[in-house]
This record gives C-alpha cells, structure tokens and sequence, in this order.
C-alpha cells in the first residue's frame, strides 16, 4: 500500500475480509462485535497505520471532547500542580487537554484564545496575563455559548465561573499573624493590581492594618512582577531605607519572598530578629530556604481538578455559570520560622 495514502476503515475491512461496518463497530469497542474479532480490527489497524479521523467525528458530533487551557506561564510548581489536577479530571471524563502559555504577555493571551477557539475546544479554562484589561477576546466563546472557567487570575463576568481562594481572608490572617508578633511597619510585596489575587490580597493587608490601629503607608507597598529580579530588587529598596527599613515583609508569592530574604540576609540581616517574612503559595522553595518561610497553602492540584469538573458540569448541563459564578476554595496559614519574632505566640 502506497506510504502517503490515509488508511480507511474500508482497507482493513478488505485485509480481514469483513464489512467496513464491522470494523468501524469493532474500532468502537462495540459490545455486537466479538471479542476476538475486535482484537484481530485492532491489530489490523496498528499494522495498517490506520488514524482515527477524529476532525470528521467531532463535525458530526459537535464535540471534539478536547478542553483548551491558557496559563500565564508553565515554569511554576504552583502551575504545574494545577495542571496535573486538571489532566487528571480530564483523562477520567475521556477529554483531552491542549495547553497553552501567554507568557504573562495580553498580546499571547488574545492570540491563545484565538487558536482555542478555531481548534473548536469544547470549553476553555484560563488564569490570565499579568497585563490583561479585558475580557473581549472571549466574547467569541461567550456567543456560541462554549463554557470559560476562570481560576485563580479571574475576572468578574456573568459569562463564567471563577475558582478562587479568598484572597483577602488569606492576606489578612498572614497580616495579622506578623502584628500579634510585634511587628509595625509590615512591608508588602505585591503584583499588578490589575489582577483579583494581587488587589485582594492588598485589601487583606489594608484590613489588618486597620483593624490593629496601624496606618497605611504607601510607600510599604512594592508593586513588581514578583519574580527572583523583583524580590532582590526589593531587598535593595528595604536596605536604602535606613530607620524607615520596615521589620515585616509579606510578600505575594513565595518566590519574591525568598529571593527577598537571600538578599537581606547577604547583606548581614537577621531573619527573622530583624525583619520577619510570609509568603503565598507553599512552593516548594519556601522549605528549603533558611528559616522556613511562613505562607499561605492552596492546592493548585485541587484547583485544577475543581477547574475541569466545574466545566465539565457546563457543557454536561448539570450546572451553569449563572448558577455557579464563582467557587471558593479553601487556604490555610502555615506558620514557620521566619516569621517568629515572638517565640511565645
């Protein structure tokens, strides 16, 4: 058989001598076709080098059961966690996922979101760009009515669901915690407030301060992309400070928070005696540092499965995503010892 010629369900039905609709049945592991002669199609169909056409199947079914994903970047461990919950959600349900990075850039983000919804994906779950204004690029999803779940970056829309933890409960438990250990100038490292968990976790620390009678400093607040050039960045803006230097850092993930730290610590500060330190997230990083960084813990694995089930519920019709706008999932301060100034609490 000539090499460039696509193998058809009609070509192993002429090599084993049976009818094209047999084979096809038997490609289906349908229950009518024995089991012998289903293993004799399959053999067949490796040894043929027959494909599933699986473009054709999905024109008649309206359903190519492929699920599109857009994540901000891949190189995370809080990502990678949320990505191995969602390939497992999926491969239970028999979808399959085609993933995609808008390497924290709007621009790659609206081109991603283009390519998903000419591949025809079924639905599409997105944590967006550390740079996106809007939501217009999904409007075309919206009007064919193909399901978006948001999670973790959302965006507030009737159309979808966002997956989240309570960002502001989170920031102000970890807040509160560095003030009870006697701390007064609590420095916080933020992100692009453009972002929910960037601008609530700013209105958890606001909160704390608040409600234990301590002002708001603008100039505690430093907005950076958060990643190991802003965290030694900030270590240089706190050591340029002198006796304004502030003696708590919350920092809104944990690898801003460790670089951070590293940088204080080459320059001969005493963590945490003379500046203490919290985090977000519980990478794995915040273990191997010295002294282990205190953080909040949510599982990207959860968050990731949570993602898919909640689209899956969607285009299964057993929820809505005016029914179910937005799911909240569960966080937990984890205390360690950079952050304990007073060994008593």
């Amino acid at each position: 058989m000539h090499e460039d010629k696509e193998i058809t369900i009609y070509d192993i039905a002429k090599h084993l001598n049976i009818s094209a609709t047999t084979v096809s049945r038997g490609l289906k592991d349908h229950p009518t076709i024995n089991k012998n002669t289903r293993k004799k199609i399959a053999e067949a169909a490796h040894h043929l080098g027959y494909r599933s056409n699986t473009f054709a199947s999905s024109l008649r079914s309206k359903k190519t059961h492929t699920i599109g994903v857009i994540v901000p970047r891949l190189n995370s461990y809080f990502m990678s966690s949320v990505l191995a919950g969602m390939e497992d959600a999926a491969s239970r349900v028999n979808y399959n996922l085609i993933i995609s990075q808008s390497l924290e850039k709007a621009g790659k983000e609206i081109a991603n979101a283009h390519t998903m919804f000419n591949k025809r994906v079924d639905g599409l779950l997105v944590s967006l760009a550390y740079d996106t204004g809007n939501i217009n690029h999904f409007a075309p999803f919206f009007r064919k009515k193909i399901p978006v779940v948001f999670f973790d970056r959302i965006y507030a829309s009737e159309e979808s669901t966002g997956i989240v933890i309570d960002n502001r409960k989170a920031a102000y438990e970890v807040t509160k915690h560095l003030l009870e250990q006697g701390c007064k100038r609590v420095m916080h490292l933020a992100g692009n407030l453009l972002r929910n968990v960037y601008s609530d976790r700013l209105a958890g620390y606001k909160k704390a301060l608040e409600e234990h009678n301590v002002s708001y400093d603008e100039g505690l607040v430093h907005i950076s992309t958060l990643d190991e050039k802003s965290g030694t960045a900030a270590a240089e803006r706190i050591l340029s400070m002198g006796k304004k230097r502030p003696d708590a850092v919350i920092a809104a993930n944990d690898t801003a928070a460790v670089y951070c730290m590293i940088k204080l610590k080459d320059a001969g500060l005493l963590i945490p005696g003379d500046i203490a330190f919290a985090g977000f997230n519980n990478d794995p990083i915040s273990k191997i540092i010295e002294p282990n960084l205190t953080t909040i813990n949510y599982s990207g694995y959860d968050m990731g499965e949570t993602a898919v089930n909640s689209l899956i519920n969607h285009l299964n019709g057993v929820s809505s995503v005016r029914t179910t706008n937005t799911i909240i999932l569960r966080s937990d301060l984890i205390i360690r010892a950079s952050s304990l100034k007073n060994k008593n609490l």
